[in-house]
């Protein structure tokens, strides 16, 4: 498994760093690292990570489809904020980590059922924003790198705690990124306006 972490690993890094420069490219590649890190996270028994990575890699698909499709007047798709609704996806993601978590911890010898479930969840909303180019999904994203961090150290995964310390990092960057380039879309719709 060590060969296929570091190669889903290194996928993970490109992927990350080419969506915080929002290229198109980052949806490939992270097809690649998700479909490696099926296996990874089943050997580790970190189920809920496996169901996440198979979503991954259906969002991965729409979110490549979507950034090359969802643009308007054929403009690039523009970062936007999700704004009043951004409490609700907290809402949906704290119900969805604890009736998730329960039924990894009841019906399966999961490791860590709600730790893990709080990766998933959170990095469903995550991805899903992520997918809308809103600037709210580094926040999720943000949050699931901690947590991410500490299970897959217990986990004994150092190649993938490695990867999620700098998707951290580079969450971090996206953010201020994305909220750049938020604020000049913003700036330059205002001005056409005037």
């Amino acid at each position: 498994m060590t060969i296929i972490e570091a190669v889903a690993t290194l996928f993970g890094i490109i992927c990350v760093w080419l969506t915080v420069k929002q290229n198109i490219w980052c949806w490939p590649t992270g097809l690649i690292q998700v479909l490696l890190y099926i296996f990874v996270f089943y050997e580790a028994k970190l189920y809920s990570d496996v169901i996440l990575h198979i979503f991954y890699v259906v969002i991965n698909i729409y979110g490549w489809y979507h950034w090359l499709n969802g643009k308007h007047n054929k403009e690039e798709l523009k970062v936007t904020i999700e704004g009043k609704l951004i409490g609700i996806w907290l809402i949906l993601c704290v119900v969805g980590t604890f009736c998730w978590g329960h039924l990894m911890y009841r019906f399966t010898d999961a490791s860590l059922p709600y730790l893990d479930s709080f990766i998933a969840t959170a990095s469903i909303f995550a991805q899903w924003l992520m997918a809308k180019k809103k600037l709210e999904s580094w926040f999720f994203w943000i949050a699931v790198d901690i947590v991410a961090v500490c299970v897959y150290w217990i986990k004994g995964l150092y190649l993938t705690t490695g990867l999620y310390s700098i998707f951290l990092i580079l969450a971090t960057l996206g953010y201020f990124e994305w909220r750049k380039a938020y604020l000049n879309s913003k700036l330059i719709a205002e001005t056409a306006y005037e």
